[in-house]
């Protein structure tokens, strides 16, 4: 398994990576190498040149799998990887290398090198693809490699990669320049990689890198856009531990967080940006669900909120361009046309604010400060001894006194429902968010037929209240809109209708009963634990 962090660095900030003390402080000769001719702690330098082979239609793209060939030093080496994950960051998949005669692949010998329980290895003998390679794009690197040894006795390989990846001949030709760095742990443990990544962002503008060299060279083989990635399934073990089960909840939490950041920090990427939102609040959630054992250092936490608050002004301001004011019709849509452009104008503005903040060092330190504190197992040094009794447990019992918890909670919160306040009804609806978000964490924990429905009643309820939570930010933003904005006098008169419009709906949808029904159809559902 390959565990490696991947670091995007300026071309022009290079010379100050090459120039780094950490490098000179921590690197060792590179005795396993080939062409180890450097003299002893001087990096290794390397011209590669990688040919990635897939079918026409891409079959081993669409299974996560990437197989290349690559010239380096004389030799062809083939390498496929496949499976594994990705967050913050940090990537670990599947790898098997071995030398080949040429620029073609042997897939025998990948075949006898891959264990028997790997799904890659029937793919891979698929007469379709056996008969179907052939070269998707390339990639021309010259490869900086250092070998690091961390006072702790981790090896780190540090490797600086700066070349083009390219796709197609001639006038058809594309390509897409890279200048990234890769951590890749050789020996000890992942937290040492973030340790690493630290050091050097004192001194050097990084960002994470989300995508591998295989799929960027995908996307511009096949023209493909950014997409925004939702919530991946979350499996967990019954015989896993609460420990080891909130490092997996948090670990897929991140991985929506960090796959959407290419898409926000383009800019304009509406459903991105919503993605890494709810990553973010399905983050806080997991902390929330998990206080009475751990806690986020005050460090961390603090910009985690300066993150939310940098997305959620984004989100409320598309969700009124986009969904509140675009549900309008009659008198109140062609009141509503001069705010809607209006409104789209202050959705670009936080759109351009949210991308600063995701291009930021900042963002980045805190990616890497998280990932460490997770891969570190941080929250032990603070733990009581019963806190850590608790945390070796078993996970099962501790998900049904979660989910009991959570449903009393929004028991509760929801008695009064019918007759709320709108701050009322908004704490009913984050209750209800922390409950489906919970049930979803432990899902693999209790039979489907028992937590399909019960999460699809929360959904049910959460969408009722969804929409009255819109209506009420909404007023609040239609209020601040016409400030500053050319015809403001004209605006403010249609942001003071329309508000009236909204809370008159709102107080409409609370009276014809598809709240009330969709309270009791929750109440009347079944508790999965």
């Amino acid at each position: 398994m390959e565990i490696e962090l991947k670091l995007l660095v300026a071309p022009q900030d290079v010379p100050r990576l090459r120039a780094h003390p950490l490098l000179a402080q921590y690197a060792q000769p590179a005795h396993d190498t080939p062409t180890a001719q450097s003299a002893p702690g001087e990096p290794q330098v390397l011209n590669m040149h990688d040919i990635y082979v897939d079918t026409p239609d891409l079959q081993l793209c669409r299974h996560q799998a990437g197989l290349r060939v690559r010239h380096v030093d004389g030799h062809w080496v083939q390498t496929l990887k496949a499976g594994g994950s990705g967050s913050g960051g940090l990537h670990s998949r599947h790898e098997w290398e071995g030398e080949v005669a040429g620029p073609a692949p042997e897939l025998d010998a990948l075949d006898a090198a891959i264990g028997r329980k790997q799904p890659i290895r029937a793919l891979l003998r698929k007469d379709a693809i056996r008969d179907g390679l052939q070269p998707v794009f390339s990639t021309r690197m010259e490869r900086t490699a250092w070998q690091l040894r961390t006072p702790q006795g981790d090896h780190i390989e540090c490797v600086l990669d700066q070349g083009v990846i390219e796709h197609g001949v001639d006038g058809a030709a594309r390509s897409v320049p890279v200048s990234e760095i890769e951590l890749e742990l050789k020996q000890g443990q992942a937290a040492s990689l973030f340790e690493v990544a630290l050091a050097l962002l004192q001194d050097v503008p990084l960002r994470l890198g989300h995508m591998s060299k295989a799929e960027r060279g995908y996307r511009l083989a096949a023209s493909q856009p950014l997409r925004a990635v939702k919530a991946q399934p979350l499996r967990l073990d019954e015989g896993m531990t609460v420990e080891q089960s909130f490092q997996a909840i948090l670990g897929n939490c991140l991985e929506q967080v960090s796959g959407n950041q290419d898409g926000v920090a383009a800019g304009e990427d509406v459903e991105s940006l919503h993605q890494m939102r709810v990553g973010l609040r399905r983050l806080r959630s997991a902390l929330g669900m998990f206080n009475s054992l751990l806690a986020l250092p005050d460090a961390l936490k603090t910009e985690l909120d300066w993150l939310g608050g940098s997305l959620g002004e984004a989100r409320d301001w598309d969700v009124l361009a986009g969904h509140t004011l675009a549900q309008l019709d009659g008198q109140a849509k062609a009141d509503a046309a001069a705010l809607v452009q209006a409104a789209q104008e202050q959705a670009r503005i936080r759109h351009a604010q949210a991308a600063q903040a995701v291009n930021a060092t900042r963002y980045t330190a805190w990616m890497l400060g998280l990932q460490r504190w997770l891969q570190a197992r941080g929250w032990r040094d603070m733990a009581t001894a019963r806190q850590l009794r608790q945390l070796d447990a078993g996970v099962s019992p501790f998900a049904r006194r979660t989910l009991r918890k959570d449903q009393r909670r929004l028991m509760k919160r929801g008695k009064r429902l019918l007759h709320a306040t709108p701050q009322q009804r908004h704490r009913v609806r984050i209750a209800a968010k922390k409950t489906r978000y919970a049930t979803e964490f432990f899902a693999s924990l209790f039979a489907a037929r028992a937590v399909k429905p019960y999460v699809g009643r929360l959904s049910a309820l959460q969408d009722e209240l969804g929409w009255l939570n819109d209506a009420q930010v909404a007023d609040r933003l239609l209020q601040a809109l016409p400030d500053g904005q050319p015809d403001h006098a004209e605006l403010r008169l249609h942001a003071a209708f329309l508000r009236g419009y909204l809370a008159a709906r709102a107080q409409s949808q609370v009276a014809d009963g598809s709240m009330r029904k969709a309270w009791r159809r929750f109440k009347a559902a079944r508790l999965p634990a």
